[in-house]
């Protein structure tokens, strides 16, 4: 039975029922938890709703059996209902509100904002694509209407915007200096730069970088973004912090294998870097030769920051599976560096329960976890590289982009991950 039928099975409802239901005793003590609202365009089984909103009612497991956050979910507003649908059944076994539009998700009826935190999830669901190739999720709509409610009851209150901020520079940017304006604690981003790594290294704070490269596959827009927020959460640790991104260049099919190594006069993607990236992922490890072969259809993203870095992003399809980095330091010794960065693809998404505790402080504390500025800068990074990626081979300027920021953020390998399940699986 697929999950769509086993959704409609009332046999499996009832058991999925007393799963989900079994946590009740111990929220008895529900009002001492902070309540937010989930706005969400698909909330399905393994939706990005299900493995980050869902944790608030089914443990950091998502099967009962882990530990409870200290939030807890008091309404939910769900564009799009597929099928599989499994928002009304969660609120149904664990009482919380199915809101009809955004404001009733944050006054729950009472005219008043009734949460005390927003979690912004859009992600899935049938939305246009731009003529880029990004997918256009109404971010900025619920972000507005968020700010409408804000304004009205003249309260704020923290707010998560997964992955990136908007799939536009403007919507980005808009909803960035919104923020700024009415001082609305605001995170955003990947979970992918604070999952495990292999091994465990990081930039140290303050070196001096020369170059970056970064591996990744799967969607370009959607898999691409977590690829720039891994690059950027390396890269911000450089010496001087972040100083803007001056110009970006998108380069496809047959393009690629000509600015690997020795490539525009010596400018092209270092083969020891891209070497010692590949290295983390595979075993036996891919070699740089056999590339060609086995990608079909590679992307290489070229970024210029304004202060030197060079960065590299690889999408090679066939060849990998997973994000990788590898950076070379400044210097007499020019040192190599590189990490996989892991990720657990499968029940419960253990990366997901990480992402989530940056969102428990932020919520709790009303003091952001990471600073939003880096999705800012990876928002408008995608934005331009698919741009670029349409107009050809040659650089784009980026002067909206040639801004700084210093991170306060530091990267720490976390405890194991627990036991993987299926994806089918609760």
């Amino acid at each position: 039975m697929n999950l769509p039928d086993l959704y409609r099975s009332w046999s499996a409802l009832g058991m999925l029922m007393a799963v989900w239901g079994a946590g009740f005793a111990l929220r008895a003590a529900d009002d001492a938890r902070k309540p937010v609202a989930v706005l969400t365009t698909v909330y399905r089984h393994n939706s990005h709703a299900d493995v980050i909103a869902s944790r608030l009612v089914l443990t950091d497991m998502l099967d009962g059996t882990g530990k409870e956050s200290p939030l807890r979910i008091a309404s939910a507003y769900v564009e799009q209902r597929p099928p599989n649908d499994i928002s009304r059944l969660l609120a149904a076994s664990h009482r919380f509100r199915i809101a009809t539009n955004i404001a009733d998700a944050l006054t729950l009826g009472t005219g008043r904002l009734a949460v005390e935190g927003v979690l912004l999830i859009a992600e899935h669901g049938d939305y246009p694509r731009s003529a880029s190739g990004n997918t256009r999720y109404p971010k900025r709509r619920f972000w507005d209407e968020t700010v409408s409610v804000f304004r009205q009851t003249g309260r704020v209150v923290p707010v998560f915007v997964d992955k990136h901020l908007a799939d536009n520079w403007e919507d980005a940017r808009h909803i960035h200096a919104t923020a700024r304006e009415l001082g609305i604690p605001l995170m955003a981003g990947s979970s992918v730069p604070g999952s495990w790594r292999f091994p465990p290294v990081d930039v140290p704070r303050g070196e001096a970088l020369e170059e970056v490269v970064v591996l990744s596959y799967g969607s370009t827009d959607h898999y691409g973004f977590h690829a720039l927020e891994c690059l950027q959460a390396l890269v911000e640790q450089r010496r001087g912090g972040e100083t803007g991104i001056r110009s970006v260049r998108s380069l496809h099919g047959g393009a690629v294998w000509k600015h690997l190594g020795g490539g525009e006069g010596g400018a092209g993607v270092p083969t020891d870097l891209l070497e010692a990236a590949l290295g983390t992922l595979s075993t036996p490890t891919v070699a740089v030769r056999d590339l060609g072969a086995r990608v079909e259809k590679p992307i290489l993203w070229r970024i210029e920051y304004a202060d030197g870095l060079k960065a590299s992003v690889l999408e090679l399809n066939g060849a990998i599976q997973g994000w990788a980095g590898a950076w070379r330091t400044r210097g007499a010794d020019r040192r190599i560096s590189a990490a996989r960065f892991w990720t657990q693809e499968a029940r419960p998404a253990a990366h997901f329960t990480l992402l989530l505790h940056g969102i428990e402080r932020m919520m709790l504390t009303g003091k952001p976890s990471w600073r939003a500025e880096r999705t800012l800068m990876t928002s408008g990074l995608l934005d331009a590289l698919l741009q670029a990626g349409v107009r050809g081979e040659s650089p784009l300027e980026t002067p909206w982009l040639n801004w700084g920021y210093a991170s306060d953020w530091r990267w720490q390998q976390p405890p194991p991950p627990p036991p993987s399940r299926p994806w089918g699986e609760q």
